[in-house]
C-alpha cells in the first residue's frame, strides 16, 4: 500500500484526514509536536495495527526536522502533506481576530511565517528524495484561500495572510523545479472549515472538507503539477 506522511496530524483536519487513509490501508507517519500527549492520535495508531506511526515534529525547529529524516531513512513517501498551520493567537471570532490593519503583531506574524512558509519549505527539502523515490511523488502544501491575491475582496489576516501567500510563491517554483524529478507539488485550500482554527462559525464540516480533499488528492497526477486547487475540485488565482 502506499505511504502517507502528515504534519499536523494531531487534530482537525490533519487527524480526519489521516483516519480516512488509515481505512484504506495505508502506511502512515503522522506528526505533532507531542505525540505523547496526542490522545486522539495515539487512539488511532493503537488499532491501525502498526500502520500509523508517530513522529514529534515541530515545523518550526529544525532539529526535529533533521530527526524524521534519520528515523525515516530512505522510507518511500508517496505523499506528503504539510498540514501544520498556525492562524494567531485570537479566533477569529475574538476581538481583532479578523487581524485587521492597524493592530498587527509582528511576533505572531513572524511565527506565522515560521510555521507555515519556512518550515514546510524545511519539511520539503529534507523528504524530496523519499517522495522521489516513491511510486506517487505527490507533495501537498496547505495553504488558504486568503493566500489567494487575486481571489482577495476582503483584505484583513494581515499577520496570516502574507505567510500563505509566500508558502504559495514556495509551491509554485517547487512545482517548475521538480516536475524534472516526476515529483506533482500542489498548493492547497482546505475550506473555511469548523475547525480549532476555523472556529463553530465556518461554512465547512470537518467530515465534508477532508472527503473532499481525499476525493481531488486521489486525482491528481504530474499534470496538475502547480495548480491552486480546493478541496471541493476548483482552482483558485494566485
Amino acid at each position: 500500500m502506499p505511504t502517507l506522511l502528515i504534519t499536523g496530524a494531531n487534530r482537525g483536519l490533519g487527524l480526519n484526514l489521516l483516519k480516512l487513509y488509515d481505512q484504506e490501508g495505508w502506511t502512515i507517519h503522522a506528526c505533532c509536536r507531542n505525540p505523547d500527549s496526542a490522545a486522539d492520535l495515539k487512539a488511532v495508531a493503537d488499532v491501525s495495527a502498526g500502520r500509523v506511526t508517530l513522529h514529534p515534529l515541530d515545523v518550526e525547529d529544525p532539529s526535529t526536522i533533521a530527526g524524521l529524516k534519520i528515523a525515516l531513512g530512505a522510507t518511500p513517501i508517496d505523499m506528503l502533506i504539510n498540514m501544520a498551520g498556525y492562524l494567531g493567537e485570537k479566533a477569529l471570532r475574538e476581538p481583532e481576530g479578523l487581524q485587521p490593519f492597524g493592530v498587527t503583531d509582528y511576533d505572531v506574524m513572524e511565527k506565522a511565517y515560521r510555521i507555515n512558509c519556512v518550515g514546510p519549505l524545511r519539511v520539503c527539502e529534507a523528504l524530496v528524495d523519499n517522495v522521489e523515490g516513491s511510486d506517487r511523488k505527490t507533495i501537498i502544501n496547505i495553504s488558504s484561500i486568503v493566500g489567494s491575491i487575486g481571489g482577495d475582496n476582503f483584505g484583513n489576516f494581515y499577520m496570516y495572510r502574507p505567510s500563505k501567500t509566500a508558502l504559495n510563491a514556495i509551491t509554485h517554483a517547487m512545482a517548475i523545479n521538480l516536475k524534472d524529478r516526476g515529483i506533482t507539488v500542489i498548493p492547497f485550500h482546505p475550506g473555511f472549515t469548523k475547525t480549532d482554527m476555523g472556529g463553530p462559525t465556518a461554512d465547512i464540516e470537518i467530515e465534508d472538507s477532508v472527503t473532499g480533499i481525499k476525493a481531488v488528492l486521489d486525482k491528481v497526477t504530474i499534470a496538475d503539477t502547480g495548480r491552486y486547487l480546493t478541496w471541493d475540485g476548483g482552482e483558485l488565482p494566485w
